[in-house]
C-alpha cells in the first residue's frame, strides 16, 4: 500500500476506537494510529462527528467527549457535507440507507481509495470500495 493512501473511516469504526469496544478496538486503534503517524490520510464525514457526539454522550462527560473529538478532528480531515450531497442522496435510491449514501459521497469528494467500515454490505453501490478494518490492515 502506498504511503499517501486516503481512506474514509466510517462512524462505527471511530466509535469502536473511542469507546474501546471489544472485540473491534485493536483494529480501530491501529487504523487511527496509521492516520496519526501520517502513514495514511484519513477523513471523517462532518455528520459523523455529530453522530459520535450523540451516541457517546452517555459514556463520557461533555468535556471529555469534546476533547476526544477535537483530537479526532486534528488527526482526520473533516469532509463537509454539502447541499448538493444531501439533495443527490435524497433523489437516489442506490443505497438502502441515506446516511451511508452521504458517507460514500464524502469518501468520493475526499478522493478516498477505501471506506473502512464494519458494514461493507451497506456500501455495495458505493463508487469507493469498502473494506473491513481487518481487510484494510491486511493490505499493510
Amino acid at each position: 500500500m502506498k504511503k499517501n493512501t486516503r481512506v474514509l473511516i466510517d462512524t462505527n469504526v471511530l466509535i469502536d476506537y473511542i469507546n474501546a469496544r471489544e472485540p473491534f478496538w485493536q483494529n480501530a486503534k491501529d487504523i487511527f494510529k496509521l492516520c496519526e503517524d501520517k502513514a495514511i490520510y484519513g477523513c471523517v464525514a462532518a455528520h459523523s462527528i455529530i453522530n459520535i457526539m450523540y451516541v457517546l454522550r452517555k459514556d463520557f462527560s461533555p468535556a471529555q467527549l469534546r476533547e476526544i473529538l477535537v483530537h479526532l478532528c486534528a488527526v482526520l480531515y473533516v469532509v463537509d457535507v454539502t447541499r448538493y450531497m444531501i439533495i443527490f442522496a435524497l433523489e437516489n435510491d442506490l443505497f438502502g440507507d441515506f446516511e451511508d449514501f452521504v458517507q460514500a459521497q464524502c469518501a468520493q469528494h475526499y478522493h478516498a481509495e477505501y471506506i473502512v467500515t464494519r458494514n461493507c454490505s451497506d456500501f455495495r453501490a458505493s463508487p469507493v470500495p469498502a473494506l473491513t478494518p481487518e481487510e484494510f490492515l491486511a493490505l499493510f
